[in-house]
């Protein structure tokens, strides 16, 4: 591509992802322009984005000629679909997290993507939060020794199940497709990839029809992670817990960038990312540190992205590293069912490619 020149996207879904993380992140990289989103809701995206073309299929904007990147914001169950048809039409994509709903189809979508020779991404985020920075540079310092033990929470308080898709009984939906992803990317860029998973799910609200509870085990040789997400937790619990053989290491609060956006405000301005709840790292004596919470930056993706179609760097999430994400996702849902542990889903060549690439 041309580095004088902006890189055209198309969006195509404007619900929570669409408008608040993928809309405002991809308006404030420099070198994308977003040119086209895909939506019925034609008064909100212009009062949002006045320049934007609005249309109302997927098909369209995929066929548009003028567009270079297409990034897909849509339920889960039509990622894969819709990625299939952008690669085949010779567009770069991006997609939401969950990559897919099964490996079958992860695996099928890195394949068609290579053939086609185009880049194929998934919107892990979340490694450019501010606390999930903070936690990675104390363990990567040493100063906590073997880590023992690291436990991730995102976990929320919202008794009351909404109308929406992602609470209801269909492909796709519940807490672990739409949680589990962040919080297992996040593991394996610390700890690469697991011996084999246990996990416990279930729906535990009222009139529940679908999981929004989750605890899931990562085993690992000589430590444990412990994934955790629900819908019914009104507070007290750490974002991040970590143990190691020379001390520990809590995070507090969870990044601020959701909030931001959902507030409206815009990426890259004076308080974008700042995060006060700082770090505190218990020594072996017991005694206690405060270190302050690296800034956040989730636009990191999308300038990685632009780089990437440029020429300039590597892709920031290859599809490998996603279909890892996937095998961890199904395996959990696997222990939970069968109530046994479960080995990684992974071919060998899968996880030999997956070290070289991370």
């Amino acid at each position: 591509m041309n580095k004088d020149s902006n890189i055209n996207v198309a969006l195509i879904g404007y619900g929570y992802a669409g408008q608040y993380f993928h809309g405002p992140l991809i308006s404030e990289t420099e070198g994308l322009h977003l040119k086209t989103i895909v939506s019925s809701q034609i008064k909100k995206i212009k009062a949002d984005s006045s320049d934007v073309t609005v249309v109302g299929s997927a098909e369209e904007a995929i066929n548009d000629r003028n567009i270079d990147l297409v990034v897909l914001a849509t339920p889960n169950e039509t990622h894969a679909s819709l990625a299939e048809m952008a690669i085949k039409a010779g567009k770069n994509v991006v997609v939401d997290k969950p990559f897919t709903l099964t490996l079958h189809q992860a695996r099928h979508l890195q394949s068609l993507a290579h053939e086609n020779q185009v880049l194929l991404s998934v919107f892990h985020n979340r490694r450019w939060d501010s606390d999930y920075l903070g936690i990675k540079e104390v363990i990567e310092s040493g100063k906590l020794g073997r880590v023992v033990h690291f436990e991730s929470h995102i976990d929320k308080f919202q008794p009351l199940i909404l109308d929406r898709w992602r609470d209801k009984n269909l492909p796709g939906s519940g807490l672990w497709f739409d949680i589990g992803p962040h919080i297992t990317d996040q593991a394996l860029q610390l700890f690469g990839l697991p011996e084999s998973i246990q996990a416990n799910i279930a729906g535990l609200r009222d009139n529940a029809e679908i999981d929004d509870w989750a605890h899931v085990v990562l085993n690992y040789a000589k430590h444990k992670v412990i994934l955790n997400c629900t819908m019914l937790s009104a507070g007290g619990v750490s974002r991040f817990t970590v143990h190691g053989t020379k001390g520990s290491v809590t995070k507090r609060e969870a990044d601020k960038q959701e909030d931001q956006l959902v507030a409206g405000i815009r990426p890259g301005t004076l308080d974008w990312g700042v995060d006060s709840d700082d770090l505190a790292l218990f020594d072996a004596n017991l005694n206690v540190t405060s270190l302050p919470s690296p800034r956040g930056d989730q636009r990191q993706y999308y300038f990685a992205i632009r780089d990437t179609l440029l020429g300039i760097r590597e892709n920031p999430v290859p599809p490998l590293h996603a279909i890892a994400v996937m095998a961890v996702i199904d395996a959990a849902y696997s222990s939970a069912k069968t109530g046994c542990t479960v080995e990684l889903p992974l071919t060998t060549p899968e996880k030999e490619n997956w070290v070289s690439v991370s």
